[in-house]
């Protein structure tokens, strides 16, 4: 295949030569017959060769790519100030602010963090200085994140190609909450087997809907009810919104509700 890519002069094949020469092998690219896009506005992607396409797959720009209010808000800042916590300025309390009062009122303390890694990674650090344990409880198919620690408790990549294959001993596995497979309650029995059988339990991470495990809905009362049983053994509950929180799913700011 030799397609010459108007816009930009280069063809597939000598992009793919370049990035094989000095992109990392371990970032994959997603398709067969590569896309090479040039541009990204709100639900659609262009190619270099003029194809529009309907854009299912990014959930990183979950506003649309190139969101206008996106756009200005970043320029806007940018002219003005671009540095970090360690300084005092409006900003920074602002955005906090607001963003808290979109949860409920307990959550009013924020850390602002660069990545969803940074972010559980942080979680579960606070989870372990709060209750001085060190395990943790995970669903089957779970990835959160590509840190150390956070694919350790990532089923999705511990036992994928490359993987581990078997958790630490230190994390804890729950089955899927599938209520296509089983009922709701037979999982919550489960994780509660898991809670009675560990002697102390730092938290239990769970995204609120699965996205790597298969986008998977969790049963309507799973997580009140897992985190009853976690809480009550002393661990602190861990809800992982990057990939499906942040007004994702459509009726609610933060999947966890």
């Amino acid at each position: 295949m030799n397609i010459r890519e108007v816009n930009t002069g280069n063809s597939i094949e000598e992009l793919l030569r370049r990035r094989e020469e000095c992109v990392g092998k371990a970032l994959s690219i997603a398709h067969e017959f590569p896309l090479h896009i040039i541009k990204g506005e709100m639900q659609y992607l262009y190619s270099a060769t003029g194809e529009k396409y309907l854009d299912l797959v990014n959930n990183v720009c979950h506003v649309g790519h190139s969101n206008p209010k996106v756009v200005k808000a970043g320029q806007r800042q940018m002219a003005v100030l671009n540095t970090n916590t360690r300084y005092i300025y409006n900003q920074l309390t602002d955005y906090i602010e607001r963003l808290s009062a979109t949860l409920p009122p307990s959550l009013s303390v924020g850390y602002l963090v660069n990545s969803g890694s940074e972010a559980n990674e942080l979680a579960v650090r606070i989870a372990r200085a709060y209750t001085g344990a060190k395990d943790m409880i995970v669903v089957e198919g779970a990835y959160h994140g590509h840190t150390g620690l956070l694919i350790d408790l990532s089923p999705y990549k511990f036992r994928g190609p490359g993987g581990k294959g078997e958790p630490e001993p230190w994390v804890h596995v729950v089955p899927i909450p599938d209520t296509y497979r089983r009922k709701g309650e037979d999982y919550i029995e489960e994780l509660k087997m898991v809670v009675n059988e560990t002697d102390a339990i730092a938290g239990f991470i769970v995204e609120s809907m699965l996205s790597c495990a298969g986008q998977v809905p969790l049963p309507g009362d799973y997580l009140s009810s897992a985190f009853k049983h976690v809480r009550e053994a002393g661990g602190l509950c861990i809800a992982d919104e990057v990939q499906v929180g942040f007004g994702r799913l459509g009726t609610h700011m933060w999947a966890f509700e």
